[in-house]
This record gives C-alpha cells, sequence and structure tokens, in this order.
C-alpha cells in the first residue's frame, strides 16, 4: 500500500507541477531518502523518484526527461558509490544534465575523485538553503549564492566568485611578468623557504584568537600558501586537506578550489596508487608568481616573511 501511495504520489507531482525541473534523488538509506524529497520538493522542484544508490545506476540510465540528480550520502558504499559517481560526472561533462552530491566530511576526497570532469555541485553537511541554491545551479534554473564567508557571512554569487579568482590571477600573472630574476639559476623559489610560508599562515591564524574568523576569511590566499609551503616541502595535498587550510565551511572550499584550478591557478592530478583520490598543486605560472611576491615582501620587511 506504501509503494502504491508513492506512486501515486509521483504520478500527480508530474501532472501538477510538469513546468517544474524534475529531479532524481538518490540515497544511502530510506530515511536519507525520504528527508532528501522533502527538501527538494520544498525548494520548488519536481522528484521524479527517490530511491536508493544501488537502483541508481539503472534508473538514471532508464531515465528519458531529467533535469538533475540530488545525491545525499552519509557512508562510503565503495564500488556502488563509485560507478554513481562516475555517472554523474559523465552526465555532466556531457551536458546531459547536472548533478548535486551532499556528503560528510570524511567523503570529500571521494566524492572530488569521482566528479572531476562535469559540473557536479559538492556540498558537505549542508543546509536546506544551500541545497536548493545548489539545484538552482544544477539545473540552470535560477542564479546560486555562495554563502561565503561563515555561518552568518554575506552571500556572494557565483559571478562574483569567477570574477574576484579571474582577478587574483591577473595579478599573479602581471607578479610573474615584473619580476625580471625568476629565471635566476637558483630557482625563483631559491630564498623562500617552506617554514616561512608555514608562519604567515600560523600567524594569519593567529588572527583568529582575537578576531574571530569570520572577519579576515580569505580562503583562495590561504589555500595558495597552503599550497606553496606544500611544494616547497616536496608534500602532496589532498581535497579535504586543502579544505582544511581554506578555514572556511568546506562546501565554501570546494567553490575555491574549483574556480582557482577552472582559472589555471590550481592543478588536479590523480594519485596513480588510489584512484579514489585527487591531489591538488599549484600551477607552475601560480607558484612562479607566488614566490616573486614572497621575495618582494621579503626585501620589504623581513617580518612579513
Amino acid at each position: 500500500m506504501a509503494m502504491l501511495n508513492q506512486l501515486a504520489h509521483d504520478v500527480l507531482a508530474m501532472i501538477e507541477y510538469r513546468d517544474d525541473p524534475s529531479i532524481l534523488v538518490l540515497a544511502d538509506t530510506a530515511e536519507r531518502a525520504a528527508d532528501a524529497r522533502r527538501v527538494v520538493e520544498r525548494a520548488g522542484y519536481r522528484v521524479q523518484a527517490a530511491v536508493g544508490t544501488e537502483e541508481g545506476e539503472a534508473r538514471i540510465a532508464e531515465q528519458i526527461a531529467l533535469d538533475g540528480v540530488f545525491l545525499d550520502i552519509g557512508s562510503n558504499q565503495g564500488a556502488v558509490l563509485d560507478r554513481l559517481l562516475a555517472q554523474l560526472d559523465h552526465a555532466a561533462a556531457t551536458g546531459r544534465f547536472g548533478s548535486v552530491v551532499a556528503a560528510p566530511p570524511e567523503l570529500i576526497d571521494v566524492v572530488s575523485a569521482g566528479t572531476w570532469r562535469g559540473d557536479v555541485v559538492h556540498l558537505v553537511a549542508p543546509r536546506e538553503s544551500e541545497i536548493g541554491e545548489a539545484l538552482g545551479q544544477a539545473t540552470k534554473r535560477t542564479p546560486a549564492w555562495l554563502h561565503d564567508v561563515g555561518k552568518g557571512g554575506p552571500p556572494i554569487r557565483l559571478q562574483q566568485l569567477s570574477e574576484e579568482v579571474g582577478r587574483i590571477a591577473n595579478i599573479l600573472a602581471t607578479l610573474s611578468e615584473n619580476e625580471p630574476d625568476l629565471t635566476a639559476e637558483d630557482g625563483a623559489e631559491a630564498s623562500v623557504t617552506a617554514q616561512q610560508v608555514r608562519g604567515i599562515i600560523r600567524a594569519r591564524r593567529l588572527r583568529d584568537q582575537y578576531f574571530g574568523s569570520d572577519l579576515f576569511a580569505d580562503p583562495a590566499w590561504d589555500m595558495l600558501l597552503d599550497l606553496m609551503a606544500a611544494r616547497l616541502e616536496h608534500q602532496r595535498v589532498a581535497v579535504s586537506s586543502l579544505c582544511i587550510a581554506a578555514a572556511v565551511p568546506a562546501t565554501t572550499a570546494l567553490r575555491w578550489i574549483k574556480a582557482l584550478t577552472e582559472h589555471g591557478l590550481f592543478v588536479r592530478s590523480a594519485d596513480p596508487q588510489d584512484g579514489r583520490r585527487v591531489y591538488i598543486e599549484l600551477s607552475e605560472a601560480a607558484a612562479a608568481a607566488l614566490a616573486a611576491y614572497l621575495r618582494a615582501a621579503q626585501r620589504l620587511s623581513p617580518l612579513l616573511t
């Protein structure tokens, strides 16, 4: 009887809200699927069905008309999750439909490794409002908003994020062009040490103890510094670790990572020993520009580095 009632609900939804984007809800538990359905419907979308992740592959393959998929997972399902993420990634990359994946912090690396080609929106332990906004981005229904900085911080549009990252990229490019000794025999980074960069990072975190983290939130700069230090230490940085270094909510950090990668400041590389892990590193141009800045700052005042 319950199954018949749900089927009737789905049919009525398709009739009454046929102009709304249609979303397929996938979740790893029945309770999570039911909760996700309610959230998607409250956001104004038509839910075609809410099924378990085990059924997800077949359901997506047989779905004719679909505007988006919302995948809500709370645990690592291994190969089942890997295949489903690859399917969502391919659909987004080929323009079939967009997807939103909500996952806990411990699954950041798995989700990032599984959905890196297509425009899949990643959310980490999201609020309900974030899910609605992300679905708007995935389905191109309405302009999406970014809740940047922190819980009470002012939202910024995705376009603003792109413009800000573009500005950062232009500044770094200018630094590279205006620093003639970058090609010195001892290398662009020879006079900059990992210890100095880590000192800058520690000083930035020290501010949070006195002024709070929201006032000085600057995820792009924090991630650039962290990757620079890792480069000098010959260490690799996983996506989850870089999110921590950004010192902002993980969902916000993931959006910055994506934007900085698209603008050529970050480079993604797969772990050859673990296909479920992706590393992030500075591009050569970004590393050279950042080294130029740090050298210039060091000449200005040793206290800065």
